[in-house]
């Protein structure tokens, strides 16, 4: 798989990030530890080299499962982690790097991120000029190479630029889901940031396996995405579904590796890809080799506004 530059550093990463939210089973239902490790290790061996996790998933489990799946092959991959909004303080963050490098087993993290903006779900209010001075602390100790931030808005964003280099934002972004466009983006292309998305697939939406009357098991936090709770948005994402699955079949290929190649396709953008099992890793590693036509990425863009143009101004996808 080709490999594009991190921001202006000089990591290299791919085109498609295996996501490992789900590894930490908090919030998931049915993830076994065993078929997450098999799943990681068939999207590296399929070519997906750069690996998304944090602190907060499972707290540190899923970090810890990512070490047994590729510790044997460190030297190939990029790791990127997050340090989640109630430790941001600067003492914190060194913290819970150190917590992260031995979950990881490693002795150092290529990208290390702010999940949250501080404040986030009624954290403390930290200076943003306190955080980015702990960031690069680690940075000139060699124990994370570069920076980035995950759920910040353009401002946010501008703000932390002032104390130190940011090589990324981690938004999410997909086809049904795109206030990044409208918010960021422009500032990312100008300061050549790498935008990494997550939730790539609207949670699973944008593979088209989800019928119309589909209910989530207890527990399941996708219950509380606005794109499923929401009657009139969920009839939209059906409706799209079945103006998109022609395109798919022309291009022999899912929903889903229609969606990832879609969004690959805009500036500056790679897709986080979460696997429950290899036959999804290896379905999912294929959306990194379909080229679209300019004319199928215009129409694409088109269907997918059926839905967006309908959602209100607020960038958090959960009524949590």
């Amino acid at each position: 798989m080709e490999k594009r530059t991190l921001g202006q550093s000089d990591i290299l990463i791919t085109p498609l990030l295996i996501g490992t939210w789900q590894a930490g089973k908090r919030m998931w239902v049915g993830i076994e530890d065993a078929e997450t490790i098999k799943a990681i290790r068939a999207g590296f061996e399929a070519g997906i080299t750069t690996i998304d996790t944090a602190e907060v998933y499972g707290e540190g489990h899923s970090e810890q499962i990512v070490a047994q799946a590729l510790s044997d092959v460190r030297d190939q991959v990029v790791y990127a982690s997050k340090v989640f909004a109630n430790h941001l303080k600067y003492d914190q963050v060194i913290a819970a790097c150190e917590q992260s490098l031995k979950n990881l087993n490693t002795d150092y993290i290529d990208l290390y991120q702010i999940h949250w903006p501080s404040g986030s779900f009624n954290s403390e209010i930290v200076p943003i000029e306190e955080t980015m001075k702990a960031l690069n602390h680690l940075k000139e100790q060699g124990k994370i190479r570069g920076i980035g931030v995950s759920n910040f808005s353009r401002t946010q964003l501008e703000e932390a630029s002032q104390y130190g280099r940011i090589e990324s934002l981690q938004p999410p972004y997909s086809l049904f889901w795109r206030k990044v466009e409208q918010d960021a983006m422009s500032y990312c292309i100008e300061q050549k940031i790498s935008i990494l998305a997550y939730s790539p697939l609207a949670q699973g939406l944008l593979t088209g396996k989800f019928s119309p009357n589909h209910q989530f098991a207890e527990g399941d936090h996708r219950s509380k995405n606005k794109l499923f709770a929401n009657k009139d948005h969920y009839q939209r994402v059906q409706n799209a579904l079945e103006q998109l699955r022609p395109i798919a079949e022309r291009y022999q290929c899912t929903l889903g590796q229609l969606a990832i190649a879609w969004l690959i396709s805009q500036p500056q953008t790679h897709a986080i890809v979460g696997f429950r099992n290899a036959e999804q890793a290896e379905q999912n590693t294929h959306a990194g080799t379909i080229k679209i036509t300019p004319e199928d990425l215009a129409k694409i863009d088109k269907i997918g506004r059926t839905v967006t143009d309908h959602l209100d101004d607020n960038p958090v996808m959960w009524d949590f």
